[in-house]
C-alpha cells in the first residue's frame, strides 16, 4: 500500500530531475551560462578583436587550459572566438540536441569548411539529388580539383545510397531535409544506419525544417547544418551558418575555422541570437499558414501541382509525418501556364517579395528558372529538374487569410490555359 510519505518522496525525485524542455523554452534560455556573467539579460555585443591578459601567469594559464584541455570562458584573438558567438553557439547547440555548435558566416562557410577540413585527397562523397546547388557545385567542381570523387544518388533511393559507397574511399554522406525546392524528405534513421554500417560520416541539412520541425542527431546523424541566415536569424539582416554535433568534432572545426577565418563577427552574433528567441513562436505560425496555403493551391484549378510534405500527395509525406513536428514555411508549386504566365502571377502578387531567400518574417517567392537558373536554356532547366512553370514560396508571419487573398487574387489575373485550349479549337474552326 502506498503511503503519504511514498507520495512525497516520489514527487520530490520527479521534481528534481532534469525536464525536457520545450523547444521555444530552449530558444529563448537554452546555452546561456557564459554571458550571465556579465549579469546583463541580452548578451552584449563584445565588440573587440584583441583580448588582453592581466600578467604572464594569467597568459600560461590560459594556453595550458587550451592545449590540455581544460576550461577556460576566454579567448586571446577575435578569430578564435568571442563571448559573443560563444552564447550563440551553446544556444544553437542546446536547440539541436547537440554537444556543442561552431557557427560560420554563411550557410556555405559552413559545408565549405566541414567538408574541408575533414577530406582528404582521393576520398570519395555521396550526395542525394535535390540538394542546394551550390552545395553540389562546391562537391563536383572545387573539390573535384583535390581528387575529391562526388556522386549523385536519386533521393528517396537508399538502395542507391549504399551501393554508391566505396569500402576504404567514402567519408560522407550528405543530405538534406526538406530538400530545395521540391521538399523531398529524407528518412533520417535509413541515412544513420548505412552510415553507421559502414563507417561513413553523415550530414543532414536541416535548414528548411529548423531544430523546431526536426532534429537529425536524435536519429544518429552526425552533423547537422544550417544556414542560419533563414529561419534561425529569421529577420533577413544578418548572414551565417552552423554545424551542431559531438563535442570533439566539434572541437576540430572550431580549430579549423581558426585557420579559415570564416566566423561571424560580434554584431551579427547579436543579431543571430536574438532571432532564435523567437524561432519556435515563428516556426509555429509559418508551418501553420504554409499548410493553409498549400492546401490552397491543391484545390486551385490554375495550379498543375504542389510539392509539399504536409499534403498526403507528397511521396514523402507518411515519413515527414514520423518525424517531424511540423512541416516547414516553404510551398513550391507548378503554375497551369509557361514561363511568362508564371512570370505574371508572380508580379501580381502583393504580400511577397520577389527575392531567393527564405524563413524571414517577409513572405518571398521566386520563380526558380528566373533566380538560380536563369544563365541555362529551357532544354539546361529540364535536365536539372528545374521547370519553368515551378514557383518557390516562402511564407512569412503575415495572416494565412491575408496571403491566401493575395494568391487568390494573383491567379485570377492569369489565363486559364483550358480556356485557351477551347477558345483556339472555336477559332480554327
Amino acid at each position: 500500500m502506498t503511503t503519504t510519505n511514498d507520495n512525497i518522496e516520489k514527487a520530490i525525485q520527479q521534481a528534481t530531475q532534469p525536464q525536457k524542455q520545450g523547444h521555444s523554452t530552449r530558444a529563448v534560455h537554452g546555452g546561456v551560462k557564459r554571458h550571465k556573467a556579465y549579469s546583463a539579460l541580452t548578451t552584449p555585443i563584445v565588440q573587440s578583436a584583441t583580448f588582453t591578459f592581466k600578467n604572464t601567469a594569467d597568459l600560461c594559464d590560459f594556453m595550458d587550459a587550451k592545449l590540455y584541455g581544460g576550461e577556460t570562458d576566454r579567448e586571446e584573438y577575435g578569430r578564435y572566438g568571442n563571448p559573443s558567438i560563444w552564447a550563440v553557439e551553446e544556444r544553437l547547440a542546446a536547440l539541436d540536441g547537440a554537444e556543442d555548435a561552431v557557427v560560420y558566416s554563411s550557410g556555405m562557410a559552413a559545408v565549405t569548411s566541414l567538408l574541408l577540413t575533414v577530406l582528404r585527397a582521393g576520398q570519395h562523397i555521396i550526395m542525394t539529388d535535390d540538394c542546394y546547388r551550390r552545395t553540389r557545385q562546391f562537391c563536383k567542381v572545387f573539390l573535384a580539383k583535390f581528387g575529391i570523387e562526388t556522386s549523385v544518388v536519386p533521393m528517396g533511393d537508399y538502395a542507391a545510397i549504399e551501393n554508391a559507397i566505396q569500402q576504404g574511399r567514402t567519408r560522407f554522406i550528405i543530405s538534406e531535409s526538406p530538400t530545395n525546392p521540391y521538399l523531398r524528405v529524407a528518412d533520417m534513421g535509413r541515412i544513420a544506419e548505412i552510415g553507421k554500417k559502414h563507417g561513413v560520416l553523415t550530414v543532414i541539412d536541416a535548414t528548411f525544417a529548423t531544430p523546431i520541425n526536426l532534429r537529425p542527431l536524435e536519429y544518429g546523424i552526425d552533423f547537422v547544418l544550417h544556414s542560419a541566415t533563414k529561419y534561425i536569424g529569421g529577420h533577413n539582416d544578418v548572414l551565417a551558418g552552423v554545424i551542431c554535433g559531438e563535442a570533439g568534432r566539434i572541437k576540430a572545426l572550431k580549430d579549423a575555422r581558426g585557420v579559415f577565418g570564416n566566423l561571424i563577427d560580434p554584431q551579427a552574433a547579436f543579431l543571430l541570437e536574438r532571432g532564435i528567441k523567437t524561432l519556435g513562436v515563428r516556426v509555429q505560425q509559418q508551418n501553420e499558414t504554409a499548410l493553409a496555403v498549400a492546401r490552397f493551391l491543391e484545390a486551385h484549378p490554375k495550379i498543375e501541382r504542389v510539392y509539399y510534405p504536409g499534403l498526403p500527395s507528397h511521396p514523402d509525406y507518411e515519413v515527414a509525418r514520423k518525424q517531424m513536428s511540423g512541416f516547414g514555411g516553404v510551398v513550391s508549386f507548378e503554375v497551369a501556364g509557361d514561363l511568362e504566365a508564371t512570370s505574371l502571377f508572380i508580379d501580381r502578387c502583393r504580400i511577397p517579395y520577389i527575392a531567393p531567400s527564405l524563413g524571414g518574417v517577409e513572405s518571398l517567392i521566386e520563380q526558380p528558372a528566373l533566380v538560380s537558373y536563369y544563365e541555362l536554356s529551357t532544354e539546361e532547366r529540364l535536365a536539372v529538374g528545374i521547370k519553368n512553370n515551378l514557383v518557390r514560396f516562402a511564407v512569412g508571419i503575415e495572416n494565412a487569410e491575408d496571403i491566401i487573398q493575395d494568391l487568390e487574387n494573383a491567379l485570377a489575373g492569369i489565363p486559364d490555359p483550358k480556356l485557351e485550349r477551347e477558345w483556339e479549337r472555336h477559332f480554327r474552326r
